[in-house]
């Protein structure tokens, strides 16, 4: 076992690698074993995207699971926010969702949560079950666990109905691209509840991914989708991820819409229906997110990048909401995890409610200019932040909750590291296109000199 598993699989989140090179059967079986006696869980729920290779896994998983004399709950097909409702929901003490998420048909992995949906990170559980597999050395149980299938689906459409006032949404047209992932399952049973049109694009579940991949973050994966916006003169545009727990939007002349724009859209419902709440946002969010939170009464509390400590931080502050640029949307009363559906539902009564479209709500919220992210690849990490720290020491404001932090009255950037790669990720913010610009090209020159 030992010289059979390729540790690399396992990430700073989640675990992940290509089928069958990187991670095979006998792995899978490896980390269900490991995980139980981790935890010393005494019952795991599991569900599965419709990757090629997650049917082979889940089965080896379930073995490992039973082996060490746990019982699985098989949730079948499933989206990876409907993993975290069932564990929250039905007082599961461990869960497993076998997904790559956005990558490519070769990959597949598992994301892995203990009680109450809290999700396991590389500092809270990943690597200490990498080191479990690596040891090979696993406890001796009795009786095997037995594996019980469960239908979901049905609990998990009324979770999601009951944040929005189904009887509020108008009769919106709507193209939504599943990109032949687990929202092409997942999506219909929610929406066929309400009085939307919608246009599917790519719902057929197809672990090949035949249309384009299941990456929404990658813009030229949202092209059909802007083009069939435009051709129906739909509302909006909504695309999923893979395992469909993000989703990324476009307002209703196809144009993209940034999560942090999102965020903001969201924020301002939920503060209408629960005054005074506190709101997350991730540090790489536009100035215009904690500007909108505090208008509208709201409390905002700026967290690092990354769902395990935005999660943690919206239990320490009892946050309603939590938002970030990648398409991760929180939910306090999801158990504190992300579901894309749940932050569109939300969209979709702001616009109701409002009688205006995307664009016009975004209007007064979306007036800077951002660079997205931008990588270099860096010899020395450390010297690298020291000299932009003290090229820009002239900064109104400078922290490091996050990488380095430098702001000034009309500009900011952010650079972190990678924490897989020896990369800094930049990211700029303006209050002018041509600011934008310059400051861009001006903190990549001192980045890659």
């Amino acid at each position: 076992m030992r010289a059979a598993v390729n540790l690399d699989i396992f990430k700073s989140y989640d675990i992940r690698g290509i089928y069958p090179a990187e991670l095979d059967e006998a792995t899978a079986e490896a980390i269900g074993r490991a995980f139980v006696d981790f935890l010393g869980a005494t019952t795991v729920a599991v569900g599965r995207d419709m990757r090629m290779s997650s049917q082979p896994l889940f089965e080896a998983f379930a073995r490992g699971v039973t082996r060490q004399g746990a019982d699985v709950i098989d949730l079948g097909l499933t989206s990876t926010d409907e993993l975290y409702f069932s564990v929250g929901k039905f007082g599961y003490p461990a869960g497993a969702m076998i997904t790559a998420s956005h990558n490519p048909k070769d990959y597949n992995g598992f994301k892995l949560c203990r009680e109450q949906a809290i999700a396991l990170s590389a500092d809270t559980g990943v690597f200490a079950i990498r080191d479990l597999v690596a040891r090979g050395e696993f406890s001796s149980a009795g009786a095997p666990g037995r594996v019980h299938a469960r239908d979901v689906l049905p609990d998990f459409v009324e979770h999601c109905l009951s944040f929005v006032e189904s009887k509020n949404i108008k009769p919106l047209r709507i193209v939504v691209d599943a990109g032949n992932g687990m929202g092409g399952l997942i999506v219909p049973a929610v929406f066929k509840r309400l009085p939307l049109e919608v246009i599917p694009l790519y719902f057929e579940l197809d672990g090949t991914f035949p249309n384009h991949p299941a990456s929404p973050i990658e813009p030229e994966n949202m092209a059909d989708l802007q083009a069939a916006v435009r051709a129906h003169k739909a509302d909006l545009g909504a695309a999923f991820d893979g395992d469909a727990d993000r989703v990324f939007i476009t307002d209703e002349h196809g144009e993209l819409v940034g999560g942090d724009m999102v965020t903001a859209l969201v924020a301002k419902m939920l503060l209408r229906k629960h005054p005074g709440s506190t709101i997350l946002y991730n540090l790489i969010c536009s100035r215009s997110v904690p500007e909108l939170i505090a208008a509208e009464g709201g409390r905002a509390v700026r967290t690092r990048v990354g769902h395990s400590i935005i999660k943690q931080v919206m239990r320490e502050h009892n946050a309603i909401f939590g938002g970030e640029h990648s398409g991760h949307f929180y939910f306090r009363d999801h158990y504190y995890a992300d579901s894309g559906l749940i932050a569109l539902l939300v969209v979709l009564e702001l616009i109701s409610q409002e009688g205006k479209p995307v664009s016009e709500l975004l209007r007064p919220l979306d007036r800077r200019f951002r660079s997205g992210e931008i990588n270099s690849r860096v010899a020395d990490i450390a010297a690298k932040l020291a000299e932009l720290e003290q090229h820009y020491a002239d900064a109104r404001e400078i922290d490091h909750l996050d990488g380095v932090t430098i702001q000034y009255d009309a500009w900011w950037f952010n650079v972190r590291p990678s924490n897989t790669e020896p990369l800094l990720r930049l990211n700029v913010e303006a209050d002018s296109a041509e600011l934008l610009a310059r400051k861009r090209d001006e903190v990549l020159a001192l980045i890659r000199s």
